[in-house]
């Protein structure tokens, strides 16, 4: 879930998302461009890097999904929308979800928040997604809609005059963008913060503001809020059409609109769009979160809430209004009086009229509550019920095996059961083409069943996790010790987790205690089994320590005062911890249930590290000044100045190497960039070429290089992106490219120390990403001996294409029996093609006949290994694939 608490960390998080280059190239184009830009020359200082595969360390899920579109004409399309990780596509062969906006960039980072999704019906491989994170001066970029004709493959951006809010309040309520299903050239998107209802007509290349709709909406969640977060008016919240009022080719005449206004919350227009009146006769006192239509009965069906939601709630409705006749019809499952909450989740299904579903998105105790209907309404039965107080029983069973952390390791008592049915239940859908299978978003995952039906025969529906490849967690730190597991991760709302196997979901979240957001973790260099983590928590103590490397934990105790995590820091031999906690200063110990001493000479709220070789050494920084203790953190002094003073900090201590640190961080407006001192922290260097780097880590040491690997989040050679040094910040790489950007990417990042070239990324909303070399770069083996010949053959595949051009990608591999130290690839262009810019390999083009060559660092191939390459061109007419590629090698 991502509650008021992790709102909080985001306000911390927003003030220092900062603003670096746009990259050279996006898979999201903005108008008016029709291509995207070519690649720049690779800087000075830097190179190209190895081939990157990226993937996700498993967690499944662990954030809100507000929305779950299906296709309405096409069978197993649907979409999911997040609020601040993106937008995804499932994939029914292995049913898992496939993310679509990884490449939004870092000066875009705020359009991973998704507020509206629509999947055409007329043209099922056009979808659209409203983006934008928050309406107030937390996101300094306006809104946009992004729209693909490839199923959210690649994208166009139409940039709108306003701001949009996928973490906003109000946010489970929608769609807020939806397509005629008749005329699908035309669009609607209801904007918030009194900016109305929007529509294009040009399959949302461009928009404009519909300006006889009379009502741009007055609800605040907190008018007092200062800040502009639970004081933005939440504005226009969901249209829907009714598709009997249309044929195809031309506009569907009845258009109906939600509006964030308890007195006048339903619109409709009768002339498709052009006019527009207040529903008549509709109930007030309450917002209309959603508005389904179930255009067979001629039934609106509409679920009401007095608040905007996701976590709110206390009193709801559903009400059924009937498009013929205008009749109203209170269908509430339950008497107001007996409602603690409101309703949000609604869904009819389509192969059976007449069948609805609603959930109380806001019954927080003791468990969500779904409602069913078989009869418009007329009667309705629940998902659970009492038995005898408390006891109750349920329709389903509900198997998270596949994804057990969701039971949160919590052992509740009657009437609450682990795992919970649900909470903020605000995306609720039956599959249009099979009334057996439904989904349904929650604070934490995407719940569905296959055999829905059940619920009506006496039976009892499964439920199981439907969430596998959709990863929504945000990441606040990582650590990856060189002995025991992998990985271990700080996460916003479900804590964090301990990593053995990157492919699977570990069983537990961090327990006793567990933290509703881990702020902070540190294991000891030297004694890699002792770790400790600190963060937020509803009660209790908010540090916690490991003897088994994260396996199991015990609860430390707060100094008085403490409020929050803050940051933690282990000795290097694991003897004591230094903690510099939220609400009260920095302070040393020994570990879990001792006392603890405060520290003097670092003023409170510093951040703090532990060297990495020396026990007894500590560093502090804030505000500019860099402080070190040589006495285990009981006393500190100031040393360095002059190191950014304003924006976000961070820092690390080398392994290996006493009194060797790196700090990264700044603003752009400041000092911004990173340095490193090798004297303990007296003095700081600034790293030549780095522009703006945000985190820095370590990894294992190339081959042939002692030096650990260096991993930062950087602007370099005007690049945004994640880049390594394996020569102590000489020279630098980026590892990723522009497909996979996560948006911001500024939190945290370390290498692995047992695997080269392994990088772990932290992301704001995409969980956990980690990348490994898929070319030369990685592997600890020493070369085979030299063979007297060798053979290589290649791939050539179109990576993206637009009206004038596109990106390819070229693989070389080496299918002989001996290395190769390098290799020479032609092929010819049958439809005048050109190559206009290259990357990871020189190319070269005469007439159709092109040609290339390795650089230094990839000419190198390994037996059964490849090397690969990629370029723009130019086409027009025709782009077909190139004929008589040849590869010559040469063995080592």
């Amino acid at each position: 879930m991502r509650t008021g608490r992790q709102l909080l960390a985001g306000l911390a998080l927003a003030a220092g998302l900062l603003t670096g280059a746009i990259p050279p190239t996006t898979a999201v184009a903005a108008e008016p461009a029709e291509t995207p830009r070519t690649r720049a020359a690779e800087p000075a200082g830097t190179r190209a890097a190895d081939p990157y595969s990226w993937k996700n360390a498993r967690i499944d899920g662990g954030g809100f999904v507000p929305g779950i579109v299906f296709n309405r004409t096409e069978k197993n399309l649907a979409y999911a929308r997040t609020d601040i990780g993106g937008a995804y596509r499932w994939e029914q062969s292995t049913k898992t979800w496939t993310p679509l906006l990884d490449a939004v960039d870092w000066d875009h980072w705020g359009h991973t928040g998704v507020i509206g999704l629509a999947s055409d019906s007329v043209d099922p491989d056009r979808v659209y997604a409203a983006v934008g994170t928050y309406t107030n001066d937390w996101d300094p970029g306006n809104g946009a809609v992004l729209r693909s004709a490839d199923r959210g493959a690649t994208w166009r951006k139409a940039d709108l005059p306003f701001k949009l809010g996928g973490n906003m309040p109000g946010r489970g309520m929608g769609e807020r963008l939806a397509i005629d299903p008749h005329r699908n050239s035309v669009l609607y998107l209801g904007a918030p913060s009194g900016k109305g209802l929007w529509r294009s007509t040009d399959s949302g290349a461009t928009w404009s503001q519909v300006t006889a709709f009379p009502n741009p909406g007055n609800y605040q969640q907190d008018p007092s809020d200062t800040s502009g977060y639970g004081s933005d008016n939440q504005g226009i919240v969901w249209v829907t059409f009714d598709e009997s009022t249309g044929t195809p080719g031309a506009a569907t005449r009845t258009i109906y609109v939600g509006v964030a206004d308890k007195e006048n919350a339903v619109y409709r227009s009768t002339d498709a769009g052009a006019t527009w009146t207040r529903l008549p006769g509709q109930p007030t006192g309450h917002l209309a979160h959603k508005g389904v239509l179930d255009a067979e009965n001629g039934h609106l069906y509409l679920a009401y809430s007095d608040k905007g939601g996701p976590y709110d709630g206390g009193k709801g409705r559903v009400w059924r209004y009937a498009t013929a006749t205008g009749a109203w019809t209170d269908i509430s499952p339950v008497a107001e009086a007996d409602t603690f909450y409101g309703f949000s989740g609604l869904t009819v299904d389509r192969q059976r009229p007449g069948t609805v579903m609603v959930a109380g998105y806001s019954a927080w105790w003791p468990d969500t509550q779904i409602f069913r209907s078989t009869d418009s309404g007329g009667t309705w039965t629940k998902a659970w019920d009492y038995t005898s107080y408390p006891s109750r029983t349920n329709r389903y069973t509900m198997d998270v095996s596949s994804v057990p952390w969701l039971t949160w390791g919590a052992n509740p008592a009657p009437p609450e059961q682990t795992p919970k049915l649900g909470w903020m239940t605000e995306a609720l859908e039956i599959d249009p083409f099979d009334s057996d299978r439904m989904m349904y978003g929650t604070g934490a995952t995407v719940y569905g069943t296959e055999n829905l039906r059940q619920w009506d025969t006496g039976g009892t529906f499964t439920i199981r996790p439907m969430v596998q490849g959709l990863e929504e967690t945000a990441v606040n730190d990582l650590a990856s010790p060189p002995s025991g597991a992998p990985l271990l991760s700080a996460l916003g709302d479900i804590g964090g987790f301990r990593h053995t196997d990157l492919t699977k979901v570990p069983s537990m979240m961090f327990t006793s205690p567990n933290f509703t957001s881990t702020t902070s973790l540190d294991f000891a260099e030297a004694a890699p089994a002792r770790v400790v983590r600190a963060g937020s928590a509803d009660s209790g103590p908010h540090i916690a320590f490991s003897s088994d490397n994260g396996a199991t934990w015990s609860p430390g105790v707060d100094p008085a005062g403490v409020t929050g995590g803050g940051t933690v820091a282990a000795a290097a031999d694991g003897s004591r911890y230094v903690w510099s906690p939220d609400g009260t200063g920095v302070h040393t110990g020994t570990g879990a249930g001792s006392a603890w001493t405060a520290s003097t000479g670092i003023p409170a709220g510093a951040v703090v590290e532990s060297d990495r070789v020396d026990p007894r050494t500590f560093y502090g920084f804030t505000s500019g000044t860099f402080y070190v203790s040589k006495d285990g953190g009981l006393s500190f002094t100031a040393k360095a100045t002059g190191l950014p003073a304003k924006g976000n900090v961070r820092f690390k201590a080398a392994p290996g190497a006493a009194g060797d640190i790196w700090l990264a961080g700044g603003a752009p407006d400041a000092t911004y960039g990173l340095w490193r001192s090798t004297d303990g922290g007296a003095s700081f260097t600034r790293v030549a070429g780095v522009e703006q780097a945000d985190t820095i880590g370590f990894g294992k040491a190339a081959p042939g290089a002692t030096y650990p690997a260096l991993y930062s989040s950087a602007k370099i050679g005007g690049v945004r992106g994640i880049f390594r040094s394996t020569d102590a910040g000489a020279s630098w790489v980026r590892v990723n490219d522009d497909a996979h950007q996560w948006g911001w990417t500024g939190a945290a990042i370390t290498g692995d120390p047992r695997i080269y070239g392994r990088v772990y990324v932290s992301t704001n909303g995409r969980g956990i990403v980690y990348g490994d070399t898929t070319g030369t770069g990685g592997g600890t083996e020493p070369p085979p001996e030299p063979q007297p010949s060798g053979a290589c053959a290649a791939t050539h595949t179109v990576q993206n294409q637009w009206t004038t051009g596109f990106t390819a990608q070229v693989t070389v591999r080496n299918t002989g029996t001996a290395p190769l130290n390098g290799w020479t690839l032609r092929w010819t262009y049958g439809a005048g093609q050109r190559v206009t810019q290259a990357w990871n390999a020189t190319v070269t083009q005469s007439a159709a006949e092109a040609t290339a060559s390795p650089l230094s660092y990839n000419a190198a191939i390994p037996v059964g290994g490849s090397a690969t390459f990629g370029f723009n061109g130019t086409w027009s007419g025709a782009n077909p694939p190139p004929t008589g590629i040849t590869c010559r090698a040469t063995a080592s």
